[in-house]
């Protein structure tokens, strides 16, 4: 029965790892054929999975209004505790859109990753914020 089991799973997993490359391969074309789709791919980080994810969410784009209101529908902005005049920012909300976030945080994940490229696209800010501040946050901050 064991060996019915995994096999039926092996068959499973080779059918899934045929599909694979074949959606991404159309997720990819749709992409390409649009024009929004096109622009989205021209910002470092984005591919054809977060761009395609955007196009799905926000085709028009009248609910957001600008970059910040962006953010923080996606959760990528910090908490704040204020208390009179203190304002204190804690942790990112991560109480917007979830799947989109993890695409731009990846998105940051790999341009951090290649170094000698990434002063090249967003100058001496990000040399400087990655000196200071550790990986997490950088990759945060850039996503925003």
């Amino acid at each position: 029965m064991l060996i019915e089991e995994l096999v039926e799973l092996h068959e499973y997993y080779a059918d899934l790892s045929e599909r694979i490359p074949r959606q991404g391969k159309i997720l990819s074309c749709l992409v390409s054929e649009n024009e929004n789709g096109q622009l989205l791919k021209t910002i470092p980080g984005v591919g054809d999975l977060a761009a395609a994810q955007c196009l799905s969410e926000f085709e028009s784009g009248q609910h957001i209004k600008n970059g910040r209101n962006l953010a923080a529908w996606l959760g990528l902005v910090p908490h704040q505790h204020s208390t009179g005049s203190k304002t204190k920012c804690l942790s990112i909300g991560k109480r917007g859109y979830k799947l989109l976030r993890t695409l731009f945080i990846h998105g940051t994940r790999a341009i951090l990753a290649r170094s000698e490229k990434t002063g090249l696209v967003f100058g001496e800010w990000l040399i400087g914020l990655r000196q200071t501040k550790p990986v997490k946050v950088v990759c945060v901050a850039l996503a925003n």
